[in-house]
């Protein structure tokens, strides 16, 4: 079966455009031009994929994202017609997973989608579960728990996670997180992933201290008591 990939944009032109090459790829596609059918559309159908601009009408792509975040770990590309460092980061504490700043490259839009689809679809197939200190995955279900209790964790959350556990005790530099986890080259500073960690221990609670911080290197996993 087909993936569905929302598009929430309310320019029809760039809508259109990244329709026809979604489509041309063999997804399913969907339509918002304002945040509350994006929600409304959310609500009704299966969705895979969202993506996400940021300027919106009726309601932004902040609240959107945030919403769906109370809701769901389905990935999130947000599109920004700003530079601003400040606003991607934003968008990552929110719970987005990518970014692409306008104007753009369809094709790379696309590549960044495939890849989320792909390293998500291939996680689902995965029938193991993965334990250390307190904490465990299921990588069919994509639940976790720490102290036996859920933590609901965001698609790149997630896949940090289970990198860090699947390398135990190995240190990960940021720019190794950056290539595995978003799987292209990134210009910008550590923040990004700092943003992402530090999201990801405030909801682990005290099993946090299990992903240690490395000064200057970058984090690794200890299962610690």
């Amino acid at each position: 079966m087909s993936k569905t990939i929302l598009i929430v944009e309310d320019e029809p032109i760039l809508r259109e455009v990244m329709k026809d090459y979604l489509l041309d790829e063999g997804y399913a596609v969907l339509e918002a031009s304002d945040g509350k059918q994006a929600l409304s559309l959310f609500q009704e159908r299966e969705v895979h994929l969202i993506i996400l601009d940021i300027m919106l009408p009726e309601l932004d792509g902040w609240a959107v994202c945030q919403r769906i975040r109370k809701a769901s770990d389905v990935p999130i590309i947000i599109l920004t017609a700003r530079s601003d460092e400040d606003d991607t980061l934003l968008g990552f504490e929110l719970g987005a997973d990518d970014y692409v700043t306008k104007p753009y490259s369809p094709p790379i839009l696309l590549a960044r989608a495939k890849r989320l689809l792909e390293s998500r679809y291939h996680r689902e197939r995965e029938g193991d579960t993965l334990s250390g200190g307190g904490i465990t995955i299921h990588f069919p279900s994509r639940a976790v728990s720490a102290g036996g209790a859920s933590c609901s964790l965001t698609y790149t959350e997630f896949e940090i996670l289970a990198y860090l556990m699947k390398n135990k005790g190995i240190i990960i530099t940021r720019e190794q997180l950056l290539s595995k986890i978003w799987g292209y080259d990134f210009v910008g500073d550590d923040r990004t992933v700092n943003s992402h960690i530090r999201n990801l221990r405030s909801k682990l609670g005290t099993h946090a201290k299990q992903i240690v911080t490395v000064v200057r290197s970058g984090y690794k996993f200890e299962d610690q008591p």
